[in-house]
């Protein structure tokens, strides 16, 4: 029980954090796409950037896909075809018109933003659809 209330101490200070550098924010993911305004772009760069950081520290000297304690770490691969390609355009285009991505959807909904409700249905709703999809063609 207590790690599940650090991911939602975590959680929270992700969406905090999003909130604060204005990810919420429909004219900021608009300046982004239109490359008026990229500090949303900067950001999303520095977080990759941590990304990279923390999982060197996590593998730390014991080489690639281990734990500094020896465990094995996972990382699978996703073969990049057709539907990959689709779906990453879907993903993109919903993001521009809706101004969220998933992270950024749960925080306009604790800001009290309306619009955070149509995208999070929009994203339940394409969620069952590949749900769906997959199940009647495996190679999805």
């Amino acid at each position: 029980m207590t790690g599940k209330i650090g991911f939602l101490g975590f959680g929270m200070l992700f969406g905090f954090a999003l909130s604060r550098v204005g990810a919420s924010e429909f004219d900021l993911i608009f300046g982004m796409f239109t490359g008026q305004n990229l500090k949303l772009a900067w950001v999303i760069l520095f977080a990759i950037l941590i990304g990279h950081l923390g999982m060197r520290f996590l593998t730390g000297k014991q080489g690639k896909n281990r734990t500094k304690s020896g465990q094995r770490i996972n990382i699978s691969h996703k073969k990049l075809g057709r539907w990959s390609l689709l779906g990453g355009a879907l993903f993109g285009v919903g993001w521009g018109m809706a101004g969220a991505c998933p992270g950024t959807v749960l925080a306009q909904i604790g800001e009290g933003k309306l619009l955070g409700l149509f995208t999070l249905a929009g994203m339940v709703a394409g969620t069952y659809l590949y749900a769906v999809l997959k199940e009647n063609n495996p190679d999805l």
